[in-house]
């Protein structure tokens, strides 16, 4: 008989809390619920906190999560409708600052031997007019307002018009200086990759990964992954998207979390993720036996992701029913 499966706890507007929280003087809602789905399902954890990373870092224990796996909103590209969203900086020298503040937290609740897994977008450096993809972008949700303030050559970094920011390797170079050591750049080959009618150009296809240690020594499991031949995996992942339809503009493949978690973590481990949006990597990280704490800042994509994450988990109860062995330890 199986044990040690799914207690589901997910935010629903309580002040029952994970952690000891201040009365006052916090921004954003702790939220928890413990469903004892079945009897004899008693299971891993998952954490929805809604609010600002900056803040609600703060509160989790130090040494308390294995793995961190994210990816934080690109600078000037989408409107995440909140005052204190990152990416809506004026300038992308504050959202490099503003990102090592926020990875700096997440380095004190790592463990010893935990890795940070980083995806981040670039942009170009332009003085007006809009395309496709970077700070002038033209996407569903990116409101007016990001545009006009991103929509001049920022001034710093001698950046010029047109000018590749390279904000991935700035964000990776910061957080290297800051002390995190930079083990591995990889690099996301799209297979289906956002079409673009520059002609002086080719069409941007890939986006940079980077696995980061609290030090030289730290947990990898090198046989959480591996090449179709057996051979160690690889630097450079072809991974296509998963299909949309979950209300948020800038969901990564399910595939890239899971490669991450899998690399990264043993069975039971935590799993953070500081810019939880729709929350792929809660999702993922219960499909693979972790526990996750996800922080999403917009109230409506955690509603996403506990909807995501109910689905996942009434998936495994089905499966578990039609076969008890399924899941057994």
């Amino acid at each position: 008989m199986s044990t040690n499966k799914y207690l589901y706890k997910i935010s629903i507007n309580t002040t029952e809390s994970f952690f000891a929280l201040p009365k006052r003087g916090v921004h954003g809602t702790f939220h928890h619920m413990k469903t004892r789905v079945d009897t004899e399902i008693q299971a891993a954890e998952l954490q929805i906190l809604t609010g600002d990373s900056r803040e609600l870092l703060a509160l989790l224990p130090a040494e308390s999560v294995q793995c961190c796996v994210t990816s934080p909103p690109y600078w000037g590209l989408r409107d995440y409708a909140h005052v204190s969203q990152i990416g809506a900086e004026p300038s992308p020298e504050q959202y490099v600052a503003n990102l090592i503040e926020i990875f700096r937290e997440v380095r004190r609740v790592l463990r010893k031997d935990g890795t940070l897994w980083l995806n981040v977008g670039d942009g170009y450096a332009r003085n007006g007019g809009t395309g496709n993809c970077g700070p002038n972008a033209i996407v569903g949700n990116t409101k007016k307002l990001i545009q006009k303030r991103n929509c001049k050559v920022p001034k710093c970094w001698g950046l010029k018009d047109r000018d590749l920011m390279g904000l991935p390797w700035r964000v990776a170079f910061a957080l290297q200086a800051d002390g995190w050591v930079l083990r591995s750049k990889i690099t996301w080959l799209k297979k289906t990759a956002m079409p673009e009618s520059v002609k002086n150009r080719p069409t941007n296809a890939t986006e940079e990964i980077f696995l980061m240690s609290k030090g030289p020594n730290y947990y990898y499991n090198s046989e959480g992954v591996r090449e179709a031949s057996g051979a160690n995996l690889r630097n450079c992942w072809i991974l296509g998207p998963d299909a949309s339809g979950n209300g948020h503009p800038a969901v990564f493949p399910r595939e890239l979390a899971r490669r991450c978690i899998l690399l990264g973590s043993r069975a039971g481990d935590t799993i953070l993720d500081p810019f939880g949006g729709s929350g792929t990597t809660g999702v993922v990280a219960q499909g693979v036996g972790r526990k996750a704490i996800l922080i999403e800042i917009n109230p409506e994509y955690s509603k996403i992701s506990k909807e995501r994450v109910h689905h996942v988990i009434q998936e495994k109860l089905r499966l578990e029913r039609a076969d008890p062995q399924l899941f057994s330890i």
